[in-house]
């Protein structure tokens, strides 16, 4: 019997891995990641963060990139956080409260998971986002569990559940707000959001605390980590988080400035670089989200001022780096001309990019796009003019030569290239332009060649190349970089080793190429690089398995390599940066049950051991977390009372903050109550754990 609880057990885990699909801890951004991939980098310094503040939220830099998100939807959260229970007729309600505890707890699930899938939060909330989300996806082992539950439930237990999914229906909602919504509308909106937070969590809160665990039937491990996460949205609820005041003060000096007016480039800059709007995708992104909200009836006024705000930040971050679409945009500055990119004027700009129209058709209110952003409009099934609003009588696109000549004519005149029009589909994946693949292609020759010059030069040029946008990830994936950079992994030179590595690293970041590395054999070439590389070489080695391993059967493909005692190694004896690298790996792939007994018998716990000592190291919250999640392995609670932890344990009980003393507080419960119980009991009441 107890062979067959543990074998269901570990199918549900699993399960629920393969549902929620976000790891624990992104531990930081270095200065030249863009902060959406948390993981692109070209090796300079290192920043640290909480490990569980981001924890469950996946970095992918290119997630979401269907901008015309419903929007609406999202700001009726925030304006009104009822979920669409509540504004349903009184007969809908009625049927809602007839319908089976089972198709309940079935839509519960359903809700966690469709939750989950909000995996991108790049807003000046991301904290909040990706706390919210994380302690959601932390319920998903409780629904289970009781839906597999032999006995029908008590109607107050089924009472609280129903709570619980009206709760989770007004969370989706905000989630939804903050994966692809407008970040510019989330900074002026910030008391509505914040109270949101505040509502949302609140209910969760009460949902949680209306629930009987005993009747509910689940295991302690689980009835545990629900507690855990019922006191973290009961802080939640008491505790204001307030918005950095310099973002907001300078978003509304530029919000409320008039159109034509100067703004200060610090205060562009600072805009820029809060709102995480740096490179062409970011910005086509914010802009198609403003539309969406037009479209859904925002005033028009309101979200015009906002475009007008985006696309000052537009301008400046394209006079900054002239060179940011080499790769990704529809034009490019000729190789002579050194000065700044001149400003594009207004009528030639597509109003829903902002970007210099390529291919401008007109729709039937008279109005002018870039052909591929509003055929990308109205196959996502909106029948109005994204500008006026304006109801289009028909869907018919009309090329605009007068104005397509007009930008020419303009081009010309300031050294820049005319825009061609692109010959692939409107609705093609992310992709970059002609020029673009010519020049990856190039790179690839080199890096094919025998020449080590050649070689390390391409892998450094593609590694910044990669570094820089979704649509530049996309084009070397697409053009069969992967293969070649893989071959190279196991180079002497130390240089092409590292560039090399870091590429494979910033590629990762992109969905489609992470399956392209595994299906490379580009994991044993990793490890390789991880055992005998340079540090910075094994830094990156040790971050690219973290960003593959956000795939749940590549956990078990990276641990079969031998990576994990390589990883330990890397903790062990590695740089701060390497030791923050190899922590992040390391959890995430003992998410598998199968790699925890792999880490514990790699020497693993000793060494979390350690770093709880030495906190001048910076690594006790990263030991502590991973300390808990194995404390819950028979070996790995063997192995912490075999290393003498109970005492430190304990000090940080009495002295840590409060995410590591539950975290500490955890481990003591798994102590407790295996097979040296009354000795780990008996330890612990001498250090004095009873006062605390």
């Amino acid at each position: 019997m107890a062979e067959a609880s543990y074998t269901r057990r570990g199918r549900r885990l699993s399960r629920f891995s393969r549902l929620l699909q976000i790891p624990f801890p992104q531990l930081r951004h270095y200065p030249e990641r863009p902060p959406a991939a948390g993981l692109l980098r070209t090796g300079e310094g290192t920043s640290s963060s909480s490990m569980e503040e981001e924890a469950k939220s996946v970095p992918n830099a290119d997630a979401n990139n269907d901008a015309a998100a419903p929007a609406a939807a999202a700001a009726e959260a925030v304006a009104a956080p009822q979920p669409s229970s509540r504004e349903s007729t009184e007969g809908e309600v009625m049927k809602e409260e007839e319908e089976p505890v089972g198709e309940v707890l079935e839509r519960l699930l359903e809700l966690v998971g469709e939750i989950a899938a909000f995996s991108e939060f790049r807003n000046a909330y991301r904290r909040q986002f990706c706390n919210l989300s994380r302690r959601i996806g932390l319920l998903a082992p409780m629904l289970e569990e009781a839906k597999e539950a032999p006995r029908p439930l008590p109607v107050a237990s089924e009472a609280a559940l129903r709570r619980l999914r009206e709760a989770l229906r007004g969370a989706k909602e905000l989630l939804r707000l903050g994966s692809s919504g407008s970040k510019i509308f989330l900074v002026l909106e910030r008391d509505k959001i914040l109270k949101t937070f505040q509502d949302i969590s609140e209910r969760l809160e009460q949902a949680l605390a209306a629930i009987s665990f005993d009747e509910l039937n689940i295991s302690d491990e689980v009835r545990e980590q629900v507690e855990l996460v019922h006191m973290q949205f009961k802080r939640a609820k008491e505790r204001a988080d307030m918005l950095d005041d310099d973002l907001f003060n300078d978003l509304m000096s530029v919000y409320n400035s008039s159109s034509g007016a100067n703004v200060d480039p610090d205060i562009l800059r600072r805009l820029s670089e809060k709102l995480q709007l740096v490179s062409i995708s970011d910005l086509n992104q914010e802009s198609l989200a403003l539309h969406e909200m037009a479209s859904n009836g925002d005033p028009g006024a309101v979200v015009e001022k906002m475009s007008m705000l985006l696309k000052k930040i537009k301008d400046f971050v394209q006079t900054q780096d002239p060179g940011m679409g080499a790769l990704a945009s529809t034009t490019s500055i000729s190789p002579n001309d050194n000065s700044s990119c001149p400003a594009i004027p207004d009528d030639y700009r597509c109003p829903i990019s902002l970007d210099l129209m390529k291919d401008p058709v007109i729709v039937s209110t008279g109005q002018t796009y870039e052909r591929g952003f509003i055929e990308r409009w109205l196959e996502a099934g909106h029948d109005t003019c994204p500008k006026t609003q304006q109801k289009l009588p028909n869907k018919s696109l009309t090329p605009n030569y007068v104005l397509r000549s007009l930008i020419t004519q303009w081009c010309e005149a300031n050294g820049m290239e005319p825009p061609k029009r692109s010959a692939q589909p409107s609705n093609a994946p992310v992709s970059c332009t002609a020029a673009g693949h010519s020049k990856v292609v190039e790179l690839l020759q080199k890096l094919s060649s025998q020449n080590l010059g050649d070689q390390c030069s391409a892998a450094g040029m593609l590694r910044q190349l990669a570094k820089r946008s979704a649509e530049n990830r996309a084009c070397i994936g697409d053009a069969g970089a992967i293969p070649i950079l893989v071959s190279l992994l196991s180079t002497t030179d130390v240089s092409t080793q590292e560039h090399v590595v870091t590429a494979l690293l910033n590629l990762s970041i992109y969905e489609e190429n992470k399956a392209r590395i595994i299906t490379s054999g580009a994991v044993p070439g990793i490890v390789h690089v991880l055992k005998r590389g340079s540090m910075e070489a094994r830094e990156n080695s040790a971050a690219t398995l973290f960003s593959l391993s956000l795939v749940d059967e590549n956990k078990v493909t990276i641990g079969a390599s031998g990576a994990i005692p390589a990883l330990v190694q890397l903790l062990s004896n590695g740089s701060q940066r390497g030791k923050k690298d190899a922590a992040t790996a390391l959890f995430n792939l003992c998410i598998y049950q199968g790699n925890k007994g792999k880490a514990i018998r790699a020497g693993l716990v000793p060494i979390l051991v350690d770093l709880l000592k030495e906190t001048e190291t910076g690594m006790v919250d990263e030991a502590l977390a991973i300390l808990a999640m194995l404390s819950g392995h028979h070996e790995g609670k063997a192995a912490i009372g075999a290393a003498s932890a109970i005492p430190i344990l304990v000090g940080v009980i009495r002295n840590g903050s409060a995410r590591n003393k539950e975290n500490a507080a955890a481990v003591m419960v798994h102590l407790c109550n295996g097979e040296l119980q009354q000795q780990h009991l008996a330890e612990a009441q001498e250090q004095g754990i009873v006062s605390y």
